[in-house]
């Protein structure tokens, strides 16, 4: 086996959208040179001078894939905050260069197609490592570590896991919800099926929003659905094989209302065709802009419950509850900070050769937690009796 390509030091971060934050700022104090890539170079200064960076990181200009790949050395690690369609072109890039990669969204069939030549290089490439999928993992991992401590990993048992997250408006508005990505997403994300475990049945909802429940966190109630698909987690978590799934949801969660103040969207949505759906898209981000003066709001609830019988159960659960401040908007804290204590563990040879989907085991992400912790992301953890 290829040994692991030792970390140069150096971290290339592409792009400066929404979800790039503090999480930034931590690499600079890590590595030993940190280049933020951009539209234009002056954009990607500007974008340090917001983050209070200037000086701490080299703005680049990024007008074709090709001006990174002709700077890239060996070791280097490349942070993707592009749109996931254009992943699979920089982790080409890095193969080539010999090059680490890291990224905060799901692995996709073109991301995947370049993980093997990834591994057979030596190097790492880190995948759903930001909050939705990233934090998710690491809470849902923690929690079945703790269960199987405490259940036992051949003790038959029926199990209820729940993971649900999202970005609302700090300060509750008519609409109750407030764009914190790109509206067109946002929509397309309803139109897609999904599919989960609920009461021991597989079961699809065509409409996702059409399976909203009630879910009270801390003693405030929120709206909740299920999202994309649920049902290969199950694998990825590695649940011990003896505890049968009652229910299995991710999904989405909603502030108290939404279904009510949705109605008109979700008529639009059942008949609609796409161009239809892309022009409300562009309506609500006119109607519903996010302005200066809006604080965001990020909420991630993950329970899990195992009943082994005969009194025999455990029961755990993780918040997390972040509002966004006039530097940092709750949702790039909560995406940047993630993935940049995984791309620590690139650049201090913790993380292996190829394809990691967030921690990947119990252990890592207790250990990543603690890190996110002591970085000043706050979450609390409550145990059952």
């Amino acid at each position: 086996m290829t040994d692991r390509v030792p970390a140069s030091g150096t971290v290339h971060w592409v792009g400066a959208g929404l979800s790039t934050g503090s999480g930034l700022a931590a690499l600079c104090a890590t590595a030993d040179r940190v280049l933020l890539w951009h539209r234009t170079a002056e954009r990607a200064a500007e974008a340090l001078a917001a983050l209070g960076l200037t000086g701490r990181a080299e703005p680049r200009a990024l007008t074709d894939p090709a001006d990174l790949a002709t700077v890239l050395a060996p070791g280097d690690v490349v942070v993707s905050m592009l749109p996931a369609p254009r992943h699979a072109g920089l982790l080409a890039a890095c193969v080539r260069a010999g090059a680490h990669f890291a990224c905060s969204s799901y692995v996709s069939p073109e991301l995947l197609a370049h993980a093997g030549a990834a591994r057979a290089a030596g190097l790492a490439v880190l995948t759903e490592a930001g909050l939705d999928p990233g934090v998710d993992h690491l809470f849902a991992h923690s929690l079945i570590g703790r269960a199987r401590a405490r259940i036992g990993e051949h003790t038959p048992a029926f199990y209820r896991l729940t993971s649900y997250c999202g970005g609302v408006p700090a300060v509750p508005n008519d609409f109750r919800y407030r764009f914190s990505w790109a509206p067109l997403g946002v929509l397309a994300a309803l139109r897609s099926p999904a599919r989960y475990l609920q009461d021991g049945t597989e079961t699809t909802a065509d409409r996702p929003w059409e399976a909203t429940r009630t879910l009270v966190l801390d003693g405030e109630t929120f709206e909740a659905y299920p999202n994309r698909d649920s049902i290969p987690f199950i694998d990825q978590y590695d649940l011990p094989d003896a505890w049968t799934p009652r229910t299995f949801v991710r999904g989405t969660l909603r502030l108290d209302g939404w279904l009510k103040a949705w109605e008109p969207v979700f008529e639009e949505l059942t008949a609609g065709d796409d161009d239809r759906i892309a022009a409300l898209a562009r309506e609500l981000a006119a109607a519903y802009p996010t302005t200066e003066a809006d604080r965001d709001r990020v909420v991630l609830s993950v329970s899990l419950e195992v009943d082994a019988g005969e009194g025999r159960a455990w029961t755990g659960a993780y918040l997390l509850d972040v509002t966004g401040e006039a530097g940092e908007s709750a949702m790039a804290r909560c995406v940047s900070r993630p993935l940049a204590v995984g791309v620590r563990h690139i650049l201090d040879g913790s993380l292996s050769a190829g394809l990691h989907r967030g921690a990947g085991s119990a252990q890592r992400s207790d250990r990543w937690l603690a890190e996110l912790a002591d970085d000043g992301l706050e979450f609390t953890l409550t145990l059952g009796q």
